[in-house]
This record gives structure tokens, sequence and C-alpha cells, in this order.
């Protein structure tokens, strides 16, 4: 079972996330995004959390080179979040679609196959 979605599911995850951010910045018309060593983000937490409160800016920390977490504008987390109930929703459509077209198998028939 595929969805147009699967080109996004299917790309490794640094693309993957460069679209989403790209995608993200296109709503929100922000597209700052700092990095910043953990023990900084540490010193300075709160700084850390109103550059992406109010500065609407994106920080990356970044842990012995690394990026290891990011602190995003709130509105970011909720479009991403709405992107993948879309994904998800495409995917359910798609295996429901599949299971109309070839049928669907029970669950006593699932089990006997497996041998449980």
């Amino acid at each position: 079972m595929s969805t147009s979605l699967d080109l996004l599911t299917g790309l490794p995850y640094n693309l993957y996330n460069s679209f989403i951010w790209s995608f993200l910045s296109s709503f929100t018309g922000e597209t700052a995004m700092g990095h910043l060593p953990a023990s900084k983000a540490r010193q300075g937490f709160a700084d850390t959390i109103n550059r992406a409160a109010y500065g609407k800016e994106r920080v990356v920390v970044r842990r012995r080179g690394k990026d290891v977490a990011a602190v995003v504008p709130i509105a970011d987390l909720r479009l991403l979040e709405d992107l993948e109930d879309r994904i998800d929703l495409a995917d359910a459509r798609a295996a429901l679609a599949e299971t109309k077209k070839k049928g669907a198998k029970s669950l006593e028939v699932i089990l006997k196959d497996l041998g449980l």
C-alpha cells in the first residue's frame, strides 16, 4: 500500500526534516534557525525559550557538534503535528481502500496462518 505522501515518509531523516522545516517556514514566514551548544542552552534556558516564543526563532541544540534537540515556536509544532495527522489520515484511507479492493482476513485466519 502506498500513498502520495510516501514520497516524504520514505526520505532519509535529514532530507525529510529539511523538507518539513522548509514547509513550515513557508507558512510562518520565519526562517531563522540558530544553533546553540547544549551547555549554553542550559545556562541561558530562559533566553533560549524566549528566542523561540517571542522571536519566532528555531533554536537547534547541539551536543558534541551534533544536533540533538530543537526549541521551536509553538505554531511550528502545531503545524508539524497537523502535517503528521494528515499523513496518518492519508495512510489510513489508503489502507481502507486496499482492504475494500483486496478484501480482508479475519483475526482467526491470521492467527491460524501464523500458527498461533
